[in-house]
């Protein structure tokens, strides 16, 4: 074989051509690499567990300490319960109690003014007898401009006998265009027909309904006349203030 003068020769060797061994080193690299691998994940584990690998038994340790801790979390949980429910039910019987309290003391008063009222009527003193004009009640409702009202008419006597006579109740204010009106109980109460209500009682006599008033109409004062009826009647006139108990 002819050479080309100044050029660099190189030896020729002839290598056996073997693809099964090529195949094998091949894998041996992917398992060292895998190898590799798992041990820098082993070795991170163990550095963030402070150096400890848990075993079987610590991890059982571990969760019983996890169930006791739910279970106190739990217990925790119902007593915080149980207290807002204590706390709920000392409140709403705090208000019955003030609730008690307050319908208490509106018996007493009642009871006291029945009691006084009783008294007069037993004992009449310097009024030297005759009909009289007790307190009235009126209380406002639900509806608006609708109250119920309550008057008493009594006999002042020594000996008391049935008494006849009658009670007109006007009620005065002022209208929607400010001038002073006087409107009769019956144009405004539907439990009476006319302003002339009959009284009939040997010792009092109550005169209870329920009224409206108009709109507009600004009530400021209820005028109430009592009359006897027969030979020396004797009447009496009175005049309140429009006050109304706004407690229901």
């Amino acid at each position: 074989m002819s050479s080309v003068k100044g050029s660099k020769q190189y030896s020729m060797r002839v290598v056996p051509h073997r693809p099964a061994l090529r195949l094998l080193r091949f894998v041996l690299l992917l398992l060292v690499l895998a190898l590799l691998a798992a041990g820098a994940y082993v070795w991170g584990y163990w550095q963030a567990s402070g150096g400890n690998v848990p075993t079987g038994q610590s991890r059982e340790q571990l969760q019983v300490q996890l169930n006791e801790a739910q279970s106190e979390s739990e217990r925790l949980r119902q007593q915080v319960a149980n207290l807002r429910m204590a706390s709920e039910v000392d409140r709403q019987a705090s208000e019955d109690v003030r609730g008690e309290v307050i319908e208490l003391r509106r018996q007493i008063a009642s009871l006291e003014a029945d009691i006084s009222f009783y008294r007069g009527l037993m004992a009449p003193g310097e009024s030297g007898g005759g009909l009289a004009l007790g307190d009235i009640t009126l209380q406002a409702l639900g509806a608006e401009r609708h109250y119920r009202f309550k008057f008493v008419v009594q006999q002042i006597a020594t000996d008391h006998q049935v008494l006849n006579g009658s009670l007109s109740v006007d009620i005065l204010g002022t209208n929607a265009s400010g001038e002073v009106e006087r409107l009769p109980l019956q144009q405004i109460s539907p439990d009476y027909s006319e302003n002339n209500i009959k009284l009939r009682f040997k010792y009092f006599q109550n005169i209870e309904g329920e009224l409206t008033l108009p709109p507009g109409f600004e009530p400021q004062q209820l005028e109430l006349v009592a009359s006897e009826s027969g030979s020396g009647a004797d009447s009496v006139e009175r005049t309140y203030g429009w006050l109304t108990d706004q407690s229901q």
